[in-house]
């Protein structure tokens, strides 16, 4: 009998989420049965990035210490692994089988026997994984802790996608290089021979120029030639490239803060051409101006290719290159004081963690990738994304972000500019604590540096931050608390962490004058545990917590076309929602109370996949549990990008 693997969990901070779903799994005789949900979960986290099935484990709710890990016993679990390794063989039952014998072990927990299950990240190839016969009814994806069914389009573009080994090869009918403009096009071409002044395409014709790097081509079997959609989108005139791709936006905005306003932009506007060549020349003057690092220098030379321009080229060229063009959303660069946004239409091909580690690569648009490299931008053999996370390591700054936002097919990267160990966070800690901070482990001084900056930081927010093991976390905060440099506040996941004497709520709940560190985990429950009963629970008794944001009229009227109905469509409760967040950040209560829905079905069909989904921002981002976690429309962008 194996031990749960110490990198997927410590008890303490076992919860369900993206990745980790529990399941009962007891059956009609309570000694074990593979439950029908577990296909769902598998076909789900197939889809979207892996993760883990445990079976035997229930999460329940808790008045006293919110949601506990119930731990179930499975004596019949052998006959449970070789019912789910009949089913996986089974191409009647699932479309493909991607475990192998190390991926479901059954573990001790607490004396009973469960199993745990770790599912993979599907290949584009093996994607979409389906029960049944039919991927169009059997396709689904995992948002936040759910499994949700994907819709045809979806499961169609995973299909698409499974034999398109490039997308920016086809030859389009009815164009040719009178499409192309001129003088972008001899712009690279002069880039080209300055950097490769002996190499024989200095030769050729124009024609022929394009054609030897993928930007024309002939078809062998039926002797058709023209440009093709990689050479088109390179050097395109603005209204060729809107011809064939009628979705194609490039966008680039400067902004001054958080607030979406723009004080620069560059989009398709009609001034200039358009063109990805054209796009990226002028994006990269401006991500480049005003860089706040210092130049290097080789021998007496300056060199002005530092560590930070090199990771911003390396992700400008990857968001072009790894576009999916046929998507509906544009691709946008955004610029702002404290970091950099880069997104493009597309899922990414290989899994998010094969990326970052570098060594494999599948472009999407192979021919657009090659004629930056010619030029010298983009790397081969996938060591871009390695290089933007190191050269942005060297500056100390937060570890960049990558994101698949899987319901609205668009792969996020944001690269901030604040540093993981500020130096006045460092002087302050010192000040107060003096010379035992320099003694600490550097995941306790993370720890410390992190409550500091955020005010508050869970487990959950320091494993974003750190490789170190789960139970390396919860052993660092528990010594922590001991050394009383921090304390503790709630219960099971809802746990957070604080310094003394600066509560993260104290500045918005009490005056200045209120001892904020005295605050215990009984004025939360008594705040919050009458706000969980029904709907007309809520409506009644929670009326003198609300604030007086929402005693309003305006917003009590936004809210009766659904407060007055026991039902209503999905599209219009989201549509209210969107309406009342505007502008203000409402916590989950005063949604309820508003709308007159329970917390529960507010959190999970509402809030949730439209936190995923990028149309609400939550106001504690980093502390997903916090106490006073509220809402807000977002106006265009979570995080600028």
């Amino acid at each position: 009998m194996n031990t749960a693997p110490e990198d997927f969990f410590d008890l303490e901070s076992l919860q369900e989420r993206y990745d980790v779903e529990f399941k009962t799994a007891l059956g009609r005789n309570k000694k074990g049965q593979v439950p029908d949900s577990f296909w769902e979960t598998y076909s789900a986290m197939a889809n979207t990035e892996g993760g883990y099935i445990l079976l035997g484990a229930e999460e329940k709710e808790s008045k006293e210490n919110g949601k506990l890990i119930a731990i179930h016993d499975l004596p019949e679990y052998k006959q449970v692994i070789q019912d789910i390794w009949n089913s996986l063989n089974n191409s009647n039952k699932v479309s493909v089988n991607l475990l192998h014998n190390k991926d479901i072990q059954p573990i001790e927990i607490q004396g009973k026997t469960c199993i745990l299950v770790h599912i993979p990240q599907a290949s584009r190839k093996q994607r979409p994984v389906y029960i049944g016969t039919n991927p169009l009814n059997g396709t689904y994806q995992r948002h936040n802790e759910g499994d949700f069914k994907c819709p045809p389009e979806l499961v169609k573009r995973m299909l698409g996608e499974q034999t398109n080994d490039t997308k920016d090869a086809v030859i389009l009918e009815n164009f040719g290089f009178n499409d192309i403009d001129k003088e972008s096009f001899r712009v690279y071409r002069q880039h080209f021979s300055n950097r490769k002044p002996d190499h024989p395409f200095n030769e050729y014709g124009d024609l022929e120029f394009l054609r030897q790097i993928g930007g024309w081509a002939r078809d062998r079997h039926t002797e058709k030639e023209g440009l093709t959609l990689a050479g088109l989108l390179m050097f395109g005139r603005f209204r060729s490239i809107l011809d064939a791709v009628p979705n194609y936006i490039v966008d680039y905005q400067e902004r001054e803060g958080t607030e979406t306003r723009w004080i620069d932009r560059i989009t398709l506007d009609g001034t200039w051409s358009g063109c990805l060549y054209d796009f990226y020349r002028f994006v990269m003057k401006k991500l480049s101006t005003d860089l706040k690092v210092p130049f290097k220098l080789a021998g007496d030379e300056r060199v002005e290719e530092t560590p930070v321009m090199e990771a911003l080229r390396e992700a400008l060229v990857n968001t072009l290159i790894h576009a999916d063009y046929s998507g509906s959303c544009s691709i946008l660069v955004v610029k702002r004081p404290d970091l950099y946004g880069f997104r493009n239409p597309g899922l990414m091909r290989i899994p998010k963690l094969e990326a970052i580690r570098g060594g494999v690569s599948d472009c999407r648009n192979r021919n657009l990738q090659k004629m930056f490299q010619l030029i010298g931008l983009g790397e081969q053999a996938g060591s871009g994304f390695p290089k933007i996370y190191r050269n942005w390591k060297l500056q100390q700054w937060r570890e960049p972000v990558l994101e698949e936002r899987f319901e609205s097919n668009q792969t996020v990267l944001i690269l901030k500019m604040i540093s993981l160990v500020p130096e006045e966070a460092i002087d302050v800690l010192k000040d107060e604590i003096g010379v035992a901070f320099n003694d600490l482990r550097e995941i306790e001084k993370l720890a410390l540096v992190t409550a500091h900056c955020e005010e508050c930081v869970n487990h959950g927010r320091l494993k974003q931050l750190t490789k170190e093991h789960s139970h390396d976390i919860t052993i660092a905060f528990h010594g922590l608390v001991e050394k009383g440099l921090l304390l503790s506040e709630g219960k099971g996941r809802n746990t957070f962490y604080y310094r003394p004497g600066h509560h993260p709520m104290g500045n918005e709940m009490f005056g200045a004058d209120e001892v904020c560190s005295k605050l215990n985990s009984e004025h939360l429950t008594g705040r919050f545990e009458h706000l969980t009963g029904s709907s007309e629970h809520l409506a009644s008794s929670s009326e003198h917590l609300i604030s007086e944001s929402i005693q309003e009229d305006t917003l009590r009227a936004v809210a009766e076309k659904v407060s007055s109905k026991r039902k209503m469509s999905k599209e219009v409760v989201e549509a209210t929602i969107l309406q009342l967040c505007n502008d203000r950040y409402l916590t989950l209560e005063e949604l309820a109370v508003l709308l007159k829905r329970s917390k529960d079905s507010l959190r999970n069909h509402y809030i949730n996949p439209m936190l995923e989904d990028g149309r609400i921002e939550a106001k504690y981002k980093n502390v997903r549990h916090h106490p006073l976690q509220g809402y807000r429309t977002a106006q265009q962008l979570n995080e600028g990008a």
